[in-house]
């Protein structure tokens, strides 16, 4: 255990449950806001306007195009929609991508956010926001998009997809086990990663096998919501930096790049983060994490080469050479080298090698 260390908690309300969808109007009305506009994907479009009927006139619009990696473009449009309809508050209902967009509209004008997850991304416990311009995603960390309420309701995660499930529990996942080796790491947040780690361990097979299954949706969301709160309360390191240089620059989808980095990324870190890295592993019951990590993915059917999700090999240069070129903090020393040999294993889905 660290023997100094900082921990400050974030002040967003949470309120967990089945059914709790349902609390929304009272929500908005406790932050003292009346004219919300509710956002979405394109594919999430007739959930958004439904979410619209039962706020009735305290709904002022539904913007549905929001995108993955929060291209700065995007955020624009929406600025000017919100502008139009005179919005005093944003409702983000689905996973990172429109969480995301709440959180631009939130860095440029203050207002207050209600998140409404669908998947296991955590982006809704976080005060961290990345966008994308020109192709090259940045990230940035300000209280102010930190969302104000999450509402967390199983019922909204019954439909989620199998493979979805799976990508974005794994992804959930990752911050927890980076929270564990991070610069930052406090005890409260190591606890809180180790349950999450094993509550997802636990429930995505489940969650897969039988994705109607309520008491495993309710423990996967359980340990997103734990591993969320790893991500906005530790710094990250490897694993983040890499997933963002791959989704930034080769449009990469997020989850299905975390799920397929992190038993790599686990690998490379291990050696210089051994109680980290026994932690994880006993969340998982794995003999070690990297090892434990690969037989989840394989186990959930989730994707494990970069080349099956769209990245050329043409581009590990370039991953390696933006990877590097920002130093940051990490465990283990990043080499050119140990980097490209790491990149190279997860675009060919060879099993991690530390």
């Amino acid at each position: 255990m660290k023997r100094e260390f900082i921990y400050e908690a974030l002040p967003t309300r949470v309120i967990f449950g089945d059914g709790k969808m349902a609390v929304l109007p009272e929500e908005i009305a406790r932050l003292g806001a009346s004219r919300a506009l509710v956002l979405s994907t394109p594919p999430q479009a007739i959930w958004a306007q439904q979410v619209a009927g039962i706020l009735g006139d305290t709904c002022v619009g539904v913007f549905s195009e929001a995108t993955m990696h929060t291209p700065v473009e995007v955020t624009e449009k929406a600025m000017q929609y919100l502008t139009d309809v005179k919005a005093d508050c944003v409702v983000a209902l689905g996973g990172g991508s429109t969480i995301g967009l709440g959180k631009a509209i939130a860095l440029r004008t203050g207002l207050p956010q209600i998140a409404v997850p669908t998947t296991y991304a955590g982006s809704e416990m976080t005060p961290i926001l990345g966008q994308t311009e020109n192709g090259v995603k940045t990230t940035l960390r300000d209280a102010v998009v930190l969302p104000k309420t999450v509402i967390y309701d199983v019922s909204l995660t019954l439909t989620l997809p199998a493979a979805l499930s799976a990508t974005s529990g794994l992804n959930a996942m990752a911050h927890a086990v980076e929270a564990l080796y991070a610069q930052d790491r406090n005890p409260i947040i190591s606890l809180m990663a180790e349950e999450g780690i094993a509550a997802l361990g636990q429930s995505l097979p489940a969650v897969v096998a039988n994705p109607q299954n309520r008491e495993a949706r309710s423990r996967a969301q359980y340990g997103a919501w734990l591993c969320g709160i790893c991500l906005g309360s530790a710094g990250m390191a490897l694993h983040h930096k890499l997933c963002h240089v791959l989704g930034g620059t080769f449009d990469l989808p997020h989850a299905e790049t975390h799920a397929i980095m992190l038993p790599h990324t686990a690998a490379y870190n291990a050696p210089e983060a051994p109680e980290a890295m026994h932690r994880a592993a006993r969340a998982l019951k794995a003999d070690h994490v990297a090892d434990g990590l690969w037989l989840l993915a394989e186990r959930v059917k989730a994707p494990r080469a970069l080349k099956d999700i769209g990245m050329p090999e043409s581009g590990i240069d370039k991953a390696v050479e933006l990877a590097l070129k920002n130093p940051y903090w990490n465990p283990r020393p990043l080499t050119d080298k140990d980097i490209r040999a790491l990149i190279r294993r997860a675009w060919a889905g060879e099993p991690p090698q530390a």
